[in-house]
């Protein structure tokens, strides 16, 4: 039996481990670092590395890694010795202060979108000492941020921690309008559930899309799927839960709060809510959970798929996004309190969240475009690419009775009792849930629920940051100026809920009129990736971060030119990897099932030649029929992948993969999914669906 509370952040230089380690008046200047995003005294960098080396080398670690987050949505790593030699053929183990708060990987081989050459190598990482440094696999792993030799942000970390220092500096300066004196910062927190599958290793190492491409490309209906939602919430299979506990064990011991596990809606989907906590910190986290599931899982025979949509025709994967805007004081902003509708702070912090996101919407759907997430979007409980935000009935008619200057009534806190006299009756949350909704406010948070579950969240919360931090600033500026400051207060929630009303949604938002009324109500409905990644360099939204001091003009167009890139890589994989199967695995295994075929109409016409058609007569013409599409649709694919490629333009190439290189590889899928089911079982060169989802 694990003593959990000593496990927990075991491998983790934690705030206690610092208060016991450091000398006093080190441990409080980093702290206020920490805590209140005060610049880091230089002078304490020795101690502090020391402290941290010694720590690290009794949890048996012989090397030290700057972590970070380059442009391609994987993390990354260096590892150096902390060995130093000395005279007499002997080394020490040291670690100074200069090596704990830069590093210098080569910033040429990362994605950079022009920003840097192969002839341009030099990049810095930089100690983020907000994040806890940990001790994994026999090494020190130090979070950082990087950038090039000329500054630019190369990483997902870099533009965070920048919209969180602007979301505090603004937010700071609101809360002491309103009079609050006593906060010093404003904090995001997050929670970040996390959705994946697990498929057994043997079946997987069968499947060259899933090798390649991380979900299947082709792939028939198994005769079951979740339509009997059997798998929701039921017993966890012994395999997978001897996963989840090793899972659980290893996350708490690098001080990841792992709260919640549970089967997910599709057969072998499953997931893990982690408790919330600081957004820099969380996203540090989620990082190492999608990691140690891939890693756990092949010790357990199993693969961990992150892939937003590995299965057709089943639930896909997201990850959600739950986030809240706090005080250091202990003060969560968007708590509603029990009289929402007299609660001024509320109210002004709904506001500008409504604002935020209508005035952005464009912003928050680029924020989580990607190939994978395409494929999820806009069914089996995935929300639509339509921005809309769900608040419940009960704060839509606070808004509206604002807007119009009408008393709110309000409703009673109702009960629920269900009529069985052994059952305790307690109170009814204030709003159902809206599964379909893209951005739902959940009681003291809002849920952003479209994040795929393959992505770092750290850009959708970007995004959030810096576009709430700009409506703050603009209210403070309305407010500072104002000769009466109630009434101002006033009319800044009014005018506020009256201007972003249409964004306000609380119905079904799969129904076919909701993308309708969407239309009429001025809604983006930007339906791909490449839709969205044309709109991040819109003036507006280079003018935001700019304002904000959280991205520049050049590392917009970079980042946007590598979303472009990643995402013509990524549909060139996947058709690549259709090409190979259909041309080497699946037609010849066909072919061959068809002369199998032939060979059996000719041996039994042999014996019973009386003239009529034979079943195999059929099943083989039928057959012969869909392999011609099946080969014609792949020679068009070619051709149109080839087309693509030759697309000098970054966007170009990225809209050729879209418009023509995706319908053609539904198009050969069609055909090759068809054929699937009118091939024997023998002769079938891959895995089922049936297989793949069912054999954990």
């Amino acid at each position: 039996m694990k003593n959990i509370p000593d496990l927990f952040g075991s491998m983790v230089f934690n705030e206690e481990v610092m208060r016991r380690r450091l000398p006093q008046e080190v441990f409080e200047s980093l702290s206020r670092t920490i805590e209140e995003g005060k610049e880091i005294d230089p002078a304490i960098a020795d101690t502090v590395a020391n402290a941290m080396k010694e720590w690290a080398i009794e949890k048996g670690a012989t090397h030290y890694t700057h972590w970070f987050q380059p442009l391609n949505d994987i993390t990354a790593e260096k590892h150096e010795a902390f060995i130093d030699p000395v005279p007499g053929g002997k080394v020490v183990m040291e670690f100074s202060g200069k090596e704990l708060i830069k590093g210098e990987p080569d910033a040429s081989s990362f994605p950079s979108g022009g920003l840097r050459a192969t002839f341009e190598a030099r990049g810095y990482t930089a100690w983020d000492p907000a994040s806890y440094a940990f001790v994994k696999d026999g090494t020190l792993y130090i979070p950082t941020a990087f950038c090039s030799y000329t500054g630019e942000a190369l990483d997902t970390k870099t533009p965070l921690l920048r919209s969180l220092d602007a979301l505090s500096r603004e937010g700071v300066r609101l809360m002491r309008l309103l009079g609050d004196k006593e906060v010093k910062r404003i904090t995001t927190t997050i929670g970040i559930e996390q959705e994946y599958f697990l498929v057994d290793k043997e079946l997987y190492d069968s499947r060259k899309d899933l090798i390649f491409a991380g979900c299947t490309l082709f792939g028939a209906p198994a005769p079951k799927g979740q339509e009997l939602e059997d798998h929701y919430f039921g017993p966890i299979a012994t395999r997978v839960g001897e996963f989840m506990a090793e899972l659980d064990t290893e996350l708490w011991k690098l001080g990841i709060p792992a709260k919640t596990k549970h089967n997910e809606t599709a057969p072998a989907q499953h997931e893990l809510a982690p408790i919330y906590t600081t957004a820099n910190r969380s996203i540090d986290q989620n990082l190492l959970i999608m990691s140690y599931m891939k890693r756990i899982a092949e010790r357990h025979g199993l693969v961990c798929l992150l892939h937003e949509k590995p299965y057709a025709g089943v639930n896909g994967s997201g990850k959600h996004n739950n986030w809240s805007i706090g005080t250091d004081t202990g003060k969560n902003l968007l708590k509603p309190g029990k009289t929402p509708a007299e609660n001024k702070l509320f109210l002004l912090m709904l506001a500008a969240v409504l604002r935020a996101v209508d005035d952005y919407q464009d912003l928050l759907r680029l924020s989580v475009a990607h190939a994978g997430n395409d494929r999820r979007l806009g069914g089996l409980e995935a929300p639509p690419a339509v921005i809309s935000v769900f608040t419940g009935e009960d704060l839509e008619e606070v808004i509206d009775a604002i807007i119009n200057e009408k008393t709110y009534q309000g409703c009673a806190a109702s009960k629920m009792n269900f009529g069985i006299p052994s059952v305790p009756v307690f109170t009814k949350d204030t709003t159902d849930r809206n599964r379909t909704s893209p951005f739902a406010f959940t009681g003291n948070k809002f849920e952003f629920r479209m994040v795929g579950s393959s992505q770092n969240v750290s850009f959708p919360n970007v995004v959030l940051n810096t576009a709430v931090a700009d409506v703050f600033a603009d209210f403070s500026d309305r407010l500072e100026k104002a000769e009466d400051f109630d009434a101002t207060l006033k009319a800044i929630i009014k005018e506020t809920f009256a201007a972003h009303r249409r964004i306000v949604f609380n119905g079904n938002g799969y129904a076919a009129d909701w993308e309708k009324e969407a239309k009429r109500r001025g809604l983006s409905n930007l339906k791909n990736s490449v839709e969205a990644y044309r709109t991040f360099t819109a003036e507006k939204n280079i003018a935001l971060f700019e304002r904000q001091g959280v991205m520049s003009r050049t590392e917009i167009l970079s980042r946007q030119e590598i979303l472009f890139e990643h995402y013509a890589k990524i549909v060139h994989i996947e058709a690549g990897t259709m090409i190979e199967m259909a041309s080497r695995d699946i037609l010849p295994a066909v072919f061959s099932y068809e002369k199998d075929l032939a060979r059996n109409i000719e041996s039994i016409k042999n014996v019973l030649d009386d003239g009529d058609t034979m079943p195999e007569e059929e099943i083989l013409r039928s057959l012969t029929t869909e392999t011609g599409k099946a080969y014609r649709a792949l020679e068009e694919l070619k051709a149109a992948t080839d087309a693509a490629l030759a697309e000098k333009d970054v966007c170009e190439q990225a809209a050729a993969f879209a418009e023509k290189v995706l319908p053609l590889m539904s198009k050969l899928r069609a055909s090759v999914d068809k054929m699937e089911t009118m091939t024997a079982s023998y002769a079938w060169p891959l895995a089922t669906y049936g297989d793949l989802l069912f054999r954990l």
